[in-house]
């Protein structure tokens, strides 16, 4: 089953703008990020998925479903989080959510049920009685991922996430998603314009720009090991790079690296009695990975 698809996918607005351009991509289930600049078309993509937008021209499914048709369908097994603030202040978290998990259709008991164990599973168990416009921003944003468990939905659509956390509450967001799609069984998209955030814990990325794909592939596919070793002593760099290049190698300094090609299988072997020779403190040695920032970059340079 294709958790997303789209076909020359094409949104302009009445205002002549045109949000997404014949956007063509196919995503396996797993977990997504789908990143790009602000304004690069990802709540509009989001939000034609979910039924909320119809598109101008082409089409897209969710779960194999057609959300201009299906919409209630899709909504019924995927859950959303919004990007803005968009909570009752004056309700508490576990009113909350039991109340968005009635509107899908559970029964009272059992919506409570839920969203008592939807606030346990994002760590606000022990909050769940208080007012909401008490909580912290990032006891907010957790309100907000309950909310789009409570119905056991098949996919979550989370639309920035860690917007307005600090890093300790990013990287705490960030892991719980990953929970999520690893141990629930659940598939998410996680749409952001932080692309280092979130491609430590997806399996795939999309990225657009512009409302057009700029590239989608998994992530263990961007990131192929280079012919490149990175070496790096806590001190006496240049002497080590000197000393390389009597040996016959090319080592390239960047920053507190040498870069060394991996030319023959011996180089790694030169590299270590090298170090030994001089008696420096080894710090790194390992084979030089791509970084998938520089690599949409390079994508970003190809177009222009």
């Amino acid at each position: 089953m294709t958790l997303i698809a789209t076909d020359a996918l094409t949104k302009r607005y009445a205002n002549g703008v045109t949000a997404l351009d014949g956007l063509t991509v196919g995503v396996a289930p797993g977990i997504v990020g789908l990143v790009g600049a602000n304004g690069a078309g990802k709540s509009t993509l989001i939000k034609i998925l979910l039924g909320l937008l119809p598109p101008t021209s082409g089409k897209a499914t969710v779960l194999d479903l057609d959300p201009s048709s299906a919409a209630e369908d899709v909504r019924a097994r995927v859950g959303y989080m919004p990007e803005h603030d968009c909570l009752p202040p004056d309700l508490a978290a576990a009113e909350f959510v039991t109340h968005l998990a009635r509107m899908s259709g559970l029964p009272k008991t059992t919506a409570r049920e839920r969203a008592s164990e939807a606030l346990r599973h994002v760590g606000l168990y022990e909050e769940r009685y208080r007012q909401i416009g008490g909580y912290s921003t990032g006891m907010k944003q957790r309100v907000k991922l309950a909310q789009a468990l409570v119905h056991d939905p098949d996919l979550l659509l989370l639309d920035e996430p860690t917007n307005g956390l600090d890093p300790a509450g990013r990287d705490a967001m960030l892991t719980l998603i990953h929970r999520i799609g690893t141990e629930f069984g659940i598939s998410v998209v996680v749409c952001s314009h932080l692309l280092g955030e979130v491609e430590r814990i997806c399996d795939t990325l999309v990225a657009i720009e512009g409302g057009k794909l700029l590239r989608a592939a998994e992530v263990s596919a961007m990131t192929t090991a280079r012919d490149i070793l990175a070496v790096e002593v806590s001190e006496g760099t240049d002497e080590l790079a000197a000393h390389l290049v009597t040996l016959g190698l090319r080592p390239l300094r960047e920053g507190h690296l040498l870069l060394v090609p991996l030319d023959a299988d011996e180089t790694y072997d030169l590299i270590i009695g090298a170090v030994a020779d001089l008696d420096l403190p080894l710090h790194r040695l390992d084979q030089r990975r791509h970084r998938i920032a520089e690599l949409f970059a390079t994508e970003e340079v190809a177009r222009v």
